[in-house]
C-alpha cells in the first residue's frame, strides 16, 4: 500500500511516500481503507520529534517507534480482528487510529464510530481528535454550563472551531478570539461576540471559562480574563523550547490553583468511542460541522503540515487517498 512513511526525526523533509505491506488487525482492532485523514498541529512534533519529551513518552527515542504519520481518519472497515462484533467489513466509520497517511490503517474498535452521514469522509476525517479536545476541555475540564459566559482562544484553529459550536449547544455564551481575517468564519460557527487579538486585549471582560488553545500567554494574563471562581483550561502546549514545548505552563497553572481564586487545568484529551458517539449524534443533528479549511492529496502531504504548522490554516487541513 502507498503511505506517507519517516525513518528519522527531522524536518518535514524526511517524510518520504512509499510502497509499504499492508497491516493487518489483531483482537480488538479492524482494518480500515482510508478515504480521507485529518492533519493537526500534533503531526509536526512527532515528525520533528520535539519538544523531546515525546520521545520519553513512548513515541521512540532516536527515531519514530511507528512510522506511518497521521491519527484523524475516516473511511471503510475491510476487515476485523479476533472479538469485534459491533463493526463489519463496508461500515463507514471515523475516529482515531496509528498511521493514517496511508492506504490502509489499523484501529482499535474502542477508538471509532460510525461516520455521520451527514459528513463527507473528509469532514468526518477531521472531526476525532480536534472534537474530542474540545469535547473534554468544555465539558469535563471546564464543566461548562448553560448561561455560563465562555472565552475561546483559538476560535477559528481545529480544536478551536469545534469548541466555539460546542459551546453554544451546551447553552453557553460565546466570545472568540481570533485574528482579523478569520473574524467572519468564526462567526459563521456561531460565536455571540468576536475579539481581534491583533486590535483589542480580551481581557476587557470577565468570563467564566477561558478556553485556551493557542496562546502562549501567561497565567497572569490569562487569569484577567476570568472571573472570581472562573475555570482556565489550557489546551496543548506551543512554544516553550525544545525539551518540553509549553508543557511547563500546564504544570505550573496545576501548582497554582489550589492557592488562587480560580480553576486552573491542563488538558490531556483522549479518542475515546463514547465521546466519538456524541459527535456524532451532534452532527446528524446539525448541530456540529467540521470546518474545512483545504484538502490535498495524500501526494502533498509535506505542504499540508507546512501549512500547517506555520497557523495559515481556519478549522482543519484534511488528506484525501
Amino acid at each position: 500500500m502507498k503511505a506517507l512513511v519517516q525513518d528519522h526525526y527531522g524536518t518535514t523533509a524526511v517524510l518520504e511516500p512509499r510502497d509499504v505491506a499492508r497491516p493487518a488487525p489483531g483482537p480488538g482492532e479492524v482494518l480500515v481503507r482510508v478515504h480521507a485523514a485529518g492533519v493537526d498541529p500534533g503531526v509536526w512534533h512527532l515528525v520533528t520529534g520535539q519538544p523531546y519529551l515525546l520521545r520519553l513518552l513512548g513515541f521512540g527515542l532516536r527515531a519514530p517507534k511507528n512510522p506511518v504519520r497521521g491519527l484523524d481518519f475516516a473511511g471503510t472497515v475491510e476487515e476485523t480482528g479476533d472479538g469485534v462484533t459491533t463493526v463489519r467489513p463496508g461500515d463507514e466509520v471515523f475516529g482515531e487510529c496509528t498511521g493514517s497517511f496511508a492506504e490502509y490503517a489499523v484501529a482499535k474498535v474502542a477508538r471509532i464510530a460510525p461516520k455521520p452521514a451527514r459528513l463527507s469522509f473528509e469532514q468526518a476525517a477531521a472531526t476525532a481528535v480536534s472534537g474530542c479536545t474540545a469535547l473534554q476541555g468544555l465539558r469535563d475540564a471546564g464543566r461548562v454550563r448553560p448561561g455560563q459566559s465562555v472565552l475561546v482562544i483559538g476560535a477559528a484553529g481545529g480544536v478551536g472551531s469545534f469548541a466555539v459550536q460546542l459551546a453554544k449547544t451546551f447553552g453557553a455564551e460565546v466570545t472568540a478570539v481570533c485574528s482579523t481575517g478569520k473574524a467572519d468564519v468564526v462567526r459563521a460557527l456561531g460565536a455571540d461576540h468576536v475579539v481581534d487579538y491583533t486590535r483589542e486585549d480580551f481581557t476587557g471582560r470577565r468570563y467564566d471559562l477561558v478556553l485556551d488553545t493557542a496562546s502562549m500567554r501567561g497565567l497572569r494574563h490569562l487569569r484577567r480574563a476570568l472571573t472570581p471562581g472562573g475555570t482556565l483550561v489550557i489546551v496543548g502546549g506551543e512554544g516553550g523550547g525544545r525539551w518540553l514545548g509549553g508543557v511547563q505552563r500546564t504544570a505550573v497553572a496545576a501548582l497554582l490553583s489550589p492557592f488562587v481564586g480560580h480553576r486552573l487545568r491542563g488538558l490531556v484529551s483522549a479518542v475515546r468511542g463514547a465521546d466519538l458517539e456524541v459527535l456524532r449524534e451532534l452532527a446528524e443533528a446539525g448541530q456540529v460541522t467540521p470546518l474545512i479549511d483545504r484538502t490535498y492529496p495524500l501526494a502533498d502531504a509535506v505542504a499540508a503540515i507546512d501549512y500547517v504548522h506555520k497557523g495559515h490554516s481556519a478549522g482543519k487541513v484534511v488528506l484525501t487517498l
